[in-house]
This record gives structure tokens, C-alpha cells and sequence, in this order.
């Protein structure tokens, strides 16, 4: 994130992000990978009391929020028309449920003093050790933030041929989504990989084709890949090199695709 000039990126629209969670050595607490086999009875496998990645220790929220709040487009300070978003840009981060209100106070000190919380309801939960004894959890979190003005918003409103408005042709976008699950044409990459399929819903909603989004938190590519798919330009930094050479070979590997993968280590283009 020091280093962000030397690459001459665009300012972004959407910054979109999934910072590290900082549980530590208790991120495979709830999951079976901390028992070999799924099993609980065969004793415990390598991953227990591990945590999940080298950033999880030393991840500055702080210096990530100064990072954003460069390179994001400044808000636009054009008139609009009644009842019309501005084109003004906006940042994601999924978090945990009890990281929002650190995430809040970080994102005010650096000029983002409106937010949003998103919810992201699932049909399945990772948390299958107790099960029977405690409530799983099966949701995830995230917080939309922005500084004076509310950012672009797409709604699926239509045009006619004339470029007018078709009025009833929108649709309300609730402060919670349906997370669906990615085919197994999507690579899993990442212990902690979203899904395509929701990051492209949250795009879509917040851009236009051929706007710039970065994610400073790549991981696996999966914002890469959905904003590709959606005809945006995207921009991604990773600092494991592990995750880099997966995602570049693996995730953002298309055919007959004109993406291209920059040669700086650590970031995607």
C-alpha cells in the first residue's frame, strides 16, 4: 500500500475489500479442517491453532483506510437531477460482526463518515463442530462507506431507445443479500474467498461498465474476476505471493480474453 504511486492505477469508483478478520489462531476453531479428516475422533490436523494468513498479525487498518481514501475518485460535486444518484464513489469491507464498530470509527478519521451495514444471509454454516449445542452462525458482513455524498447506485432501471428513464423498470436493493454459493468453475483459492457471484451483485450495483475497482486485499482474485466479467477495469494487491501466483494462474486465467496481469509482484491488473 506505500508503494501505490509507483503504479499509476486510475482512482477507483469501488474500492472492495475483505480485510484480514485478526481472530488469530482461532480461525479454524468452528471448522472441521481443524481435525484430520473433518472428524473430531481421528484428533487433531496441522491446522489446529493456526492461523490462516501472515497478515492476520500485522494488518493496519489504519493505513489501509489512508490508502483508500487516495485512491478513490474524490466525490462528485455536480448538480443531479431529482430523484438521481450522484456519480460520487464508494468502498465495501466485509468484516466480522465485531469488527463494524472499529471499522466505523477508522473510517471517520479518514473522511468516510457515512456508512451503510450489509448483511449476507447463507443456507449453510462452516461452524459445524457443537452444532447440536449452540447456534451456527451463517451470515457474513460487511459495511458500504462514503464520505459527504451517497454514491452511484444502479438499480436496474432501464432506457428506451431515446435514452429516458422507463419509469417501474427499478427495483429496491435491500441492506441484505441471498450469498450464492460459486460453481466449480470458479477455483477456491482462499480460506476465506467470496463468491463471484455476490461481488458482481454489489458491482453491478455500484458501477458503471469501465469503471475502475480495486481491491487492496486480493486474496484469491474474486473481485478481479467478477469485475472482468463485468466489463470494469479492476486492480488488485495481494502481499502473499502464494495467493498472488494462484489467483494469476488459477482464478484470472480466462480463454480468448483480453485481461492482462501486470509484472509488478503483488499486483493484478
Amino acid at each position: 500500500m506505500q508503494n501505490y504511486k509507483r503504479y499509476a492505477i486510475p482512482r477507483a469508483q469501488l474500492v472492495i475489500a475483505d480485510v484480514p478478520y485478526n481472530v488469530g489462531n482461532n480461525f479454524y476453531g468452528s471448522n472441521p479442517m481443524w481435525y484430520n479428516g473433518g472428524d473430531n475422533r481421528n484428533g487433531e490436523s496441522r491446522l489446529a491453532g493456526k492461523a490462516a494468513f501472515n497478515s492476520d498479525f500485522n494488518f493496519n487498518l489504519y493505513e489501509y483506510f489512508h490508502f483508500c481514501s487516495k485512491m478513490l475518485k474524490r466525490d462528485d460535486k455536480k448538480p443531479v437531477r431529482r430523484g438521481r444518484s450522484s456519480d460520487s464513489p464508494c468502498m465495501i469491507v466485509f468484516c466480522s460482526f465485531e469488527q463494524i464498530q472499529t471499522l466505523i470509527k477508522a473510517a471517520e478519521k479518514h473522511g468516510f463518515v457515512h456508512y451503510i451495514p450489509l448483511v449476507f444471509c447463507k443456507n449453510y454454516s462452516p461452524q459445524v463442530l457443537k452444532a447440536n449445542m449452540r447456534i451456527v452462525g451463517a451470515t457474513e458482513y460487511a459495511l458500504l462507506l462514503y464520505r459527504d455524498r451517497l454514491p452511484k447506485f444502479r438499480n436496474g432501471v432501464k432506457s428506451d431507445e431515446n435514452g429516458k428513464t422507463i419509469p417501474g423498470t427499478g427495483h429496491m436493493v435491500f441492506n441484505w443479500f441471498m450469498w450464492e454459493r460459486d460453481g466449480k468453475d470458479v477455483p477456491k483459492i482462499h480460506p476465506a474467498q467470496k463468491s463471484v457471484k455476490v461481488l458482481k451483485k454489489l458491482i453491478e450495483t455500484f458501477t458503471d461498465p469501465g469503471d475502475v475497482v480495486i481491491d487492496p486485499c486480493c486474496g484469491s482474485g474474486a473481485t478481479l474476476r467478477a469485475a472482468h466479467e463485468l466489463g470494469r477495469n479492476a486492480f488488485g494487491f495481494e502481499i502473499d505471493r502464494t495467493f498472488y501466483r494462484r489467483a494469476k494462474n488459477e482464478m484470472l486465467k480466462f480463454e480468448n480474453s483480453q485481461m492482462s496481469i501486470s509484472d509488478f509482484p503483488g499486483v493484478l491488473t
